[in-house]
């Protein structure tokens, strides 16, 4: 492993956007996210994403530097078209629209099309909960054939995340955010470059046989080389048998097709959808529980006698809060094959070995 300290890993890779196009502040923003992710305990969405970025944008699957656009504007609604920018610049504007609609209204609901990868989708519910807004989130990925659905062995869902975020007063927010797969396509990412190893069956191939090898979806590969899904002959499996393939094509027709990206398919641009509904708290709860409520039933879960080999029960983003913690102060580890493929790309786009040098001193 690799252990990178957080403001050194932020600058080498917006050192990585701003020779590949981006303005000084969106490369700081694409690297305060991702970096963020891994901060989290999210590796599957952090800064093992910036091969893949890069790799899209020579493609022209991702366009740096835009402005999203408000293609529909009502009091309560909008829709916003990001244009294939990077997620991290238009969802973050996508976000403020319904944050400023949900102020004046008390609810808001925006779809955001046609963005770039959008990262960790909690990002976007914390976003929202600084400003004391609840928010629900659905999110596919256009052109991102990834999942089987439930009795099925080929891809027909894209991972389709799920998200919600609840503010709490003077503390943290609450946020649940996963994958309606097993695992994000970015967990086997990280697997098939030296991390953590997939949970047992999150994989199926063509014959039905369940797999936790990462070459079953992404095809054989090469340790620093490229990983496309595409070329694997199964399939990652959606979590919770019927139940989570049921939310996946809810993601898909919600954040999807009604936002106007599409339900996923083969053979299309790579692009997120994502319909997300703002609540303002303090309109809806006349009768001034909720901030209490939330208080007392969260300390009524984490005091739920444990199981046998669990030290207690957590709530959503418990985990989260104690990796943060940890690597703000000691660093963020990378496996040795993460952070070669990071590098390969920073000396593809002319970063200076002084510059790759620097990261880890």
């Amino acid at each position: 492993m690799v252990t990178i300290q957080v403001e050194k890993l932020i600058d080498f890779v917006a050192d990585v956007f701003s020779h590949a196009e981006s303005s000084p502040e969106e490369a700081r923003r694409i690297a305060t996210y991702l970096t963020t992710a891994n901060l989290t305990g999210h590796d599957s969405h952090g800064v093992i994403r910036v091969p893949v970025y890069i790799r899209w944008k020579k493609t022209g699957n991702v366009v740096p530097n835009q402005t999203a656009e408000v293609v529909l504007d009502t009091p309560s609604l909008a829709v916003v078209d990001g244009k294939f920018g990077y997620g991290q610049t238009v969802t973050p504007q996508a976000v403020k629209v319904g944050i400023e609609k949900c102020k004046k209204a008390g609810l808001a609901a925006v779809a955001l099309r046609n963005a770039g990868h959008i990262g960790r989708v909690g990002d976007w519910a914390e976003m929202a909960a600084a400003e004391g807004l609840v928010s629900v989130h659905f999110v596919n990925a256009a052109g991102s054939l990834l999942v089987a659905p439930f009795g099925g062995v080929e891809k027909r869902l894209s991972t389709a995340p799920y998200c919600v975020g609840i503010p709490r007063p003077g503390q943290d927010p609450i946020v649940l955010d996963f994958a309606t797969s097993i695992v994000a396509e970015g967990k086997v990412l990280v697997a098939s470059r030296g991390g953590k190893k997939l949970p047992k069956g999150a994989l199926v191939d063509s014959d039905g046989t369940l797999s936790e090898e990462p070459v079953v979806l992404y095809g054989p590969y090469t340790s620093d080389g490229p990983r496309d899904h595409t070329k694997g002959t199964g399939a990652i499996r959606a979590f919770g048998e019927h139940k989570g393939s049921g939310l996946a094509f809810m993601c898909e027709l919600l954040g999807g097709a009604l936002t106007g990206t599409g339900a996923t398919s083969g053979g299309r641009r790579f692009a997120n959808g994502m319909l997300a509904f703002y609540v303002d708290p303090k309109v809806v709860d006349t009768s001034n529980l909720f901030d209490a409520e939330v208080t007392r039933y969260t300390d009524f879960i984490r005091a739920t006698k444990p199981v046998a080999g669990v030290e207690q029960v957590l709530i959503p983003g418990d985990p989260e809060r104690k990796t943060r913690a940890d690597r703000t102060k000691n660093g963020v580890p990378l496996p040795e094959d993460t952070w070669a493929a990071i590098v390969n790309t920073a000396r593809e786009v002319g970063v200076s070995e002084v510059a790759i040098q620097r990261a880890t001193s």
